[in-house]
Order: C-alpha cells, then structure tokens, then sequence
C-alpha cells in the first residue's frame, strides 16, 4: 500500500526490496544488468511505496512549464453538442492544474491563420510545447515540426508522421462494436456516418474489417452518410435512407459513427415508428453524449477522453526529455469499451 504522509526515498524502496541502495538505483535507471526476480523485487516494493508515482509526477513538474493549447472554436463553450472536445478539454486542465502546468489558449481556426502565426504564438508565450487538438492539416503540422518546438497533436492523424499524436484506437473499438454485433446474430448492418477527418474515416474501416473477417458478404455492409455529426443531420439522412429504401431493407442493426448521429438516428426512427430494439438495434460511439438517457438507453463505445489530455501530456515530456536524441514521432492509440444497453437485442 502507498504511503500516505511524507516523501518516500530510495532507501525506503531498498529496505522494502531487501536489497542495496545501488541496486535499486540500477533498476530504476537501467544503468546494470540486474536479475529478473530482483528487478521485480525492486519495482513491485517501489510501485507499493508509490515511490514510482513520486518520481513521476516530480518529472511532469519540473519539465513542463507552460502548453500552448491550441483549440477550434467550436470546442467552446459548452454545449450538448461538443461534450467530445469539452470532455477532453477539461480532463486536460485539470491534469495541468495537478502537474502545475499554465495553458495558454490560442484558437486555431481563426480566418487567415497559419501554422507560422501559431509557432509565433508559441515563442511569445515561451511554451515548453503545443498542444493541438483535432486540427490534422499537413500544412499546420509541416510548420510546426519545423519549428521544433515540442507537439502532440490530440485526436487526430499525422499521415507524415512529423509530430506526437495520441488519438482513440477508432478502427480497432469500430471493428470490436461490429463484430460483437454480428456476433449477436446480425448480418445486414447500416454504418451512420459522415465525411469527417481520418479519425473517423478510420472508424469506417473497421466496420467494414469487422465484415471480411467473419466472411459476411460486403453488400450486408450497408453505409449512409450525413453532411456533418450533428442530431439533425443524423436524422436528416436517416430518414432520406429509409425513404429511399421504402424502410430498413433488411437491416437489423445501425451503428453510428458518433453518438450525436445516434441520438438523430433514434429521432427518425421514432418519427417512422420504428421501434428500438424491437424493429433495429442502434449503437453509437464516442460514449459522452446523452445516450444513457435515451429510451432504451443507448449502446456505445466509450472513447478513453479522461486519458487523452495526460498521455498527450507524457508524450510531450518525453519529448523534452530525449531533445538531444531527436527520437522519431510517436502515434498513440488508446484502447475504447463497449458499454453494453438495452439499444441491441440478440437475434435468433
């Protein structure tokens, strides 16, 4: 159990490993082969004390000072639309306020702006980094790896691979929620979504993966696209869907590429008498719209938001910390859940 008053040392951790100071000094550093039974000694006794969490937090402190945070404006302020951003955002700042990190706002989609104008903006602050959320334009990137000022770009795509991303794992959750689908026993599924940035054409991918890899013919992948994410596109073209197709055709099962089209979806459904689950089932993704208050409640895949902000946090002291090594981006995916309501049911 971790201790709980004062500061925990490296002789504490050697006392509790029974073994030198200078061991656990060489375990902590990798700077002597050590025995694999002795470093687990040594980590399980230092992770226990929270030795590891000290040393960690007092690295996020000391290293990084001030974030330049680069955001679209329809990020804020809060509304039942932009709960995505707003939950990232403000699990970012209250990581910040803990690491006693200050955030320099900058509005990144302001007419006329360009990657120069936010990299100036980043030097007039002195920020030790740049943070930039959703904003994947190559010309943006390409001028802020430029100005070597350390960057993670969060929830989005470096195709050039010139800067830090840390992004959901959208293909792989995409695949997972399909294929649970499919392995309710449905087979004809509709894909809500809309022509979005890589992130959710990646989500896109994976339901159709999900198709190929359990040998389900691709004309049972049905796919319906909005002209944005918003409830009233969602349900705009779902409803231009089940005209077009005089009802649901066959399909048993909509999965929507965000829970805002979800909760459109479920609105056009409603309108057409559609019942849900009984006539389809519907999931969603994302996890942080109002889905649980749906009725039925809303099956989703939860997008991990609360870690996004701290893992774009330790990539960008990583970077700080390896400077002199020049070490080559890194692309980050966080693992997504299936949060499991009563929007799907199993078929025969």
């Amino acid at each position: 159990m971790a201790r709980g008053l004062g500061k925990v040392g490296i002789k504490d951790v050697a006392g509790a490993a029974d073994v030198s100071v200078s061991t656990v000094s060489h375990v902590l550093n990798g700077t002597a082969p050590i025995s694999a039974e002795v470093r687990e000694r040594v980590l399980n006794a230092a992770n226990a004390l929270g030795y590891l969490a000290q040393r960690r937090n007092k690295a996020a402190i000391s290293v990084l000072r001030t974030v330049l945070l680069a955001v679209p404006s329809d990020a804020l302020p809060l509304n039942d639309y932009n709960l995505y951003s707003w939950s990232l955002l403000s699990a970012l700042s209250r990581e910040c306020e803990r690491r006693a990190i200050r955030i320099v706002p900058f509005e990144i989609d302001k007419p006329g702006l360009g990657g120069a104008v936010l990299v100036e903006a980043a030097r007039k602050a002195e920020a030790d980094g740049i943070l930039l959320l959703n904003d994947d334009r190559p010309e943006l990137l390409r001028e802020i790896a430029k100005s070597g000022i350390p960057a993670v770009l969060m929830n989005g795509e470096d195709h050039e691979m010139q800067v830090d991303s840390v992004t959901p794992g959208n293909r792989f959750a995409a695949r997972h929620a399909t294929d649970w689908l499919i392995g309710q026993g449905h087979r004809t599924i509709l894909h809500m979504t809309w022509e979005g940035r890589a992130t959710i054409r990646r989500r896109h991918d994976g339901f159709l993966e999900a198709f190929r890899v359990n040998g389900i013919a691709p004309d049972h992948a049905r796919i319906a696209l909005a002209e944005g994410f918003l409830p009233h596109l969602g349900e705009r073209a779902m409803l231009a869907w089940l005209d077009q197709h005089d009802g649901l055709d066959g399909v048993t099962a909509i999965f929507c590429a965000a829970d805002n089209l979800a909760l459109g979806v479920i609105e056009a459904l409603n309108r057409r008498g559609i019942a849900m689950p009984t006539d389809v089932s519907v999931v969603g993704f994302d996890g942080v719209a109002l889905g649980e208050f749906t009725n039925p409640p809303l099956t989703t895949v939860a997008v991990p938001l609360q870690h996004m902000g701290m893992s774009a946090l330790n990539l960008l002291e990583l970077r700080i910390v390896n400077a002199t090594l020049s070490p080559p981006a890194h692309r980050l995916e966080l693992g997504c859940r299936l949060i499991v309501r009563k929007s799907v049911r199993s078929l025969p």
